[in-house]
């Protein structure tokens, strides 16, 4: 019996016919990206557990539930990256960048680690783009981030897009607003989850991103922060709400974001695809962060991130993703003399940046045309004895166009003008 080997649950296989729709989204967020005077960052796939629990919160359901976290051959306790923010900060922090140009501004694409119930537009691999601004404490640098968000969606066609704000407050406002939850909750302390029971001391406010059902039914009641704010936070969210609103980006105040992350302060967003309900990006500002991981330096953050498996499902949806051009050249052959005349051919389209295949199956040619077909070949060319003693080709234009003749030191170039 045949050993069966799947991809582990809660994994996404890509397969090469759709492999050109993420790409598309890739692209679409460097040059967004870009745009706005981001540069790449990337790091590693793991990190030191410590930093997770520092950074992302010891309350989260990310570090007490989600993480993949085990020991290394060193007995080191190391976790997969389940976010990019907290690995963004430590990067900056050991290369010295936040002494350095600010605002520091970074982007990056990576694979994220959740151990989470595998459910739609879910996965326990998943892959984002995520973008990072740090040194400035204004508000319009948090339109800045919401606005690169919104024009990256934009870019993917995504118009239909809901755009939710919140703020959580700084430290010093939520006091007062902790003290309400932990009063709210403690009514009901019983009916509670197990973790929800023990972040009511500790993090109250985590309980109000709590999955369980029981939990949420709760949390639909409890006190909003916007009711705590002090003045300066509330100075802040005006002043976005007003840039936003002069920037035309439409929004929507849900007093209930809160974000899954302890980081978070202040401006928290969402935008949702109205249709499922589902986040597609979401972010917020993180001004003790960097504080956190280390104490002796204070640099303001923000950003957001945006889930490539959500963005895939919703653009299928909306018929989003066009149909792969045709694009490059097939050179078959009829016997052995052909063979070297089409490799030279293929080099030479190559050269010329242009996707060129020739057989490699000893097929005939009528099978070598379907192949060139089902590739999505623009050009394909057939080169036989005749072709290489009169050294003219025929070119076929897969794309409906109309054949020309050329010859074959000038055939490369020829299909190089027409694409």
């Amino acid at each position: 019996m045949a050993l069966e080997i799947k991809a582990p649950r809660g994994t996404n296989d890509v397969l090469p016919a759709d492999s050109y729709k993420w790409q598309m989204i890739e692209d679409a967020a460097r040059r967004v990206a870009q745009r706005f005077g981001y540069r790449e960052i990337r790091f590693p796939t793991f990190e030191s557990t410590e930093l997770f629990e520092r950074g992302v919160g010891d309350t989260t359901d990310v570090v007490q539930k989600e993480m993949y976290t085990f020991k290394d051959k060193g007995d080191r306790s190391v976790t997969l990256r389940p976010e990019g923010t907290a690995s963004a900060v430590r990067v900056c922090l050991e290369h010295g960048l936040f002494g350095g140009l600010m605002p520091l501004k970074a982007y990056y694409l990576i694979s994220a680690f959740r151990y989470e119930k595998p459910q739609a537009g879910r996965f326990r691999e998943f892959h984002q783009f995520g973008a990072e601004l740090y040194g400035s404490s204004s508000p319009q640098a948090d339109r800045e981030v919401i606005e690169l968000a919104a024009s990256f969606l934009r870019e993917l066609g995504l118009d239909r897009i809901a755009l939710n704000i919140n703020s959580i407050g700084c430290p010093e406002c939520r006091k007062n607003y902790h003290q309400a939850l932990k009063e709210y909750f403690s009514a009901r302390a019983e009916e509670l989850c197990e973790t929800c029971r023990g972040r009511l001391e500790r993090n109250p406010m985590r309980i109000l991103d709590c999955k369980s059902p029981i939990c949420k039914e709760i949390a639909a009641g409890a006190p909003l922060i916007l009711d705590y704010l002090c003045d300066d936070c509330k100075e802040h969210f005006e002043i976005l709400k007003k840039s936003l609103t002069d920037g035309g980006i439409e929004f929507h105040i849900d007093p209930h974001i809160v974000r899954g992350l302890d980081y978070y302060t202040r401006t928290v967003f969402e935008f949702t695809d109205p249709d499922s309900g589902l986040a597609l990006a979401g972010g917020g500002r993180y001004d003790g962060l960097v504080s956190e991981l280390d104490s002796k330096m204070q640099v303001c953050g923000l950003g957001f991130a945006a889930g490539l498996e959500r963005l895939v499902g919703v653009m299928q949806e909306r018929g989003l993703f066009p149909e792969p051009a045709r694009e490059g050249a097939y050179i078959a052959t009829m016997g052995q003399n052909a063979v070297p005349v089409a490799n030279k051919l293929a080099s030479e389209l190559r050269k010329l940046g242009i996707r060129a295949e020739t057989d490699l199956m000893n097929r005939s040619v009528k099978a070598q045309m379907k192949y060139a077909d089902k590739t999505n070949s623009r050009f394909a060319v057939v080169i036989g004895d005749s072709e290489v003693e009169s050294g003219t080709v025929t070119v076929k234009d897969m794309a409906g166009g109309e054949p020309f003749e050329a010859a074959l030191s000038e055939a490369a170039k020829a299909m190089a003008e027409r694409i």
